[in-house]
């Protein structure tokens, strides 16, 4: 995973935070471009594997469409209300499609560990249900920034 970030280098999550962070964190923004050149984004869940980013998506789905045709992504995973608590992620890069579209439960060992980590995560269960309407992406991602409002206090209590 290359982590590119310059700017903001002193509040960046280590790795050790970002796979905290990104392994309890539900819901991202996926941002992908439409056929006319416009952005698009929508919420998602996703699972983080420690390496890639699997998003479950609706293959009848303007997202999907989007991906189909231009597999570049950018995905924001973010959390905090308040200035002091605010904390996430940027992940960008370029997409795979995984297993059969749409997916309904056909032996894929690629897809084996993404679908307990996914089940688990968001549905409390030890299988991965399938409807016939979703399909995986897999993003990889190219670059990484991330940022952690919460160590701007360390910082200050340092000066």
């Amino acid at each position: 995973m290359a982590v590119t970030q310059r700017r903001g280098r002193r509040i960046m999550m280590s790795p050790d935070e970002l796979d905290a962070f990104l392994a309890t964190e539900r819901t991202c923004r996926v941002a992908t471009v439409s056929a006319d050149g416009a952005p698009h984004v929508s919420p998602l869940w996703f699972a983080w594997d420690g390496t890639s980013l699997w998003l479950y998506s609706i293959t009848r789905s303007k997202r999907w469409a989007d991906l189909r045709r231009d597999q570049r992504i950018a995905v924001v995973v973010d959390t905090g209300q308040e200035y002091g608590e605010l904390r996430g992620a940027e992940l960008s890069g370029t997409v795979e499609f995984v297993g059969e579209s749409p997916r309904t439960g056909d032996p894929c060992p690629e897809l084996d560990a993404a679908e307990r980590l996914f089940a688990r995560k968001l549905f409390d269960l030890d299988e991965m249900p399938h409807d016939g309407r979703h399909a995986w992406i897999r993003l990889t991602p190219d670059a990484i920034t991330s940022w952690d409002f919460r160590k701007l206090a360390e910082l200050q209590d340092e000066a």
